[in-house]
């Protein structure tokens, strides 16, 4: 999405997460664009496609996506900042970390050091053994299948993602469980972006829904007791659980993101922080 006026310069990019797709981002992308920022939404390695796809690429093609987006947009804006919304957070943290230079800020919304929502089912505790079961070949075709409320508040929106999750168009609302090897795969992202918070320097926005479903808010907690040389603002919402971008709260994230954004650079935001 083009922007226009002094905030076309400044470019956002945005990431989904796994199983997701650049639909995710609609939403925000379009809050953003709004208020004329120019917006790309990656489409990660694997994304978009079957489980036979996903199960095929690792953790580092999902941040070869991000740096080739990346790349590519800086030669068409001023500055970047990156958004993402779970992976798509630890892989915004990433690209910042292995590209300091050409990443101005980073928007991390929901993000996913590890799945401890309170509605993940029991055996989710277990995706430490994935490993051993990838290394004797077993799992390659099972899934952790998401389960009600499918990280969204929302009912009546709830209802129009999951049908969408089970028509079977991966590329309109993802796809609707998470592949055992592909867990594997976020926990080495997420292994190696908590390893290296310490080397954020770029500004960080942290908003995450109290009650998340999927990611507990104490994965918040770590960017801002781990990213010690960057400045950090968190926002905890109230009213929604893991799929922020859409959920009840979404106006208040576009706000608080447009508000981030107009402050890296420079100019003054139109919308009102705190904005419902």
């Amino acid at each position: 999405m083009p922007g226009f006026g002094p905030a076309a310069r400044t470019g956002v990019l945005l990431v989904h997460g796994l199983t997701g797709t650049p639909a995710e981002m609609r939403v925000l992308a379009k809050g953003l664009n709004r208020q004329g920022f120019s917006v790309y939404a990656v489409q990660l390695a694997g994304h978009c496609g079957t489980m036979d796809d996903l199960v095929q690429v690792s953790w580092r093609d999902w941040l070869a996506s991000v740096e080739s987006g990346l790349a590519r947009f800086a030669q068409q804006v001023d500055r970047v900042v990156v958004g993402g919304l779970s992976m798509g957070a630890l892989l915004s943290l990433a690209v910042a970390q292995s590209q300091p230079g050409q990443v101005a800020g980073v928007a991390a919304l929901s993000t996913t050091f590890r799945y401890d929502g309170w509605s993940m089912p029991r055996y989710t505790k277990l995706s430490f053994l994935l490993p051993l079961f990838r290394w004797l070949g077993i799992g390659r075709t099972s899934v952790f299948m998401e389960a009600p409320p499918y990280g969204i508040k929302d009912e009546a929106l709830r209802a129009r993602i999951v049908e969408q999750m089970h028509s079977g168009d991966s590329a309109a609302a993802g796809l609707p469980g998470n592949p055992w090897w592909s867990v594997i795969e976020l926990h080495r992202l997420s292994a190696q972006v908590k390893a290296h918070l310490r080397d954020l320097r770029a500004p960080c926005l942290v908003i995450h829904a109290k009650e998340d479903d999927i990611s507990s808010v104490a994965n918040a907690y770590a960017i801002q007791r781990g990213a010690v040389h960057a400045p950090v603002e968190l926002v905890l919402l109230d009213n929604s659980y893991h799929m922020i971008t859409i959920d009840r709260e979404r106006r208040t994230v576009i706000a608080r993101v447009n508000a981030f954004v107009a402050r890296i650079a420079g100019i003054q935001s139109e919308v009102a922080p705190h904005g419902k």
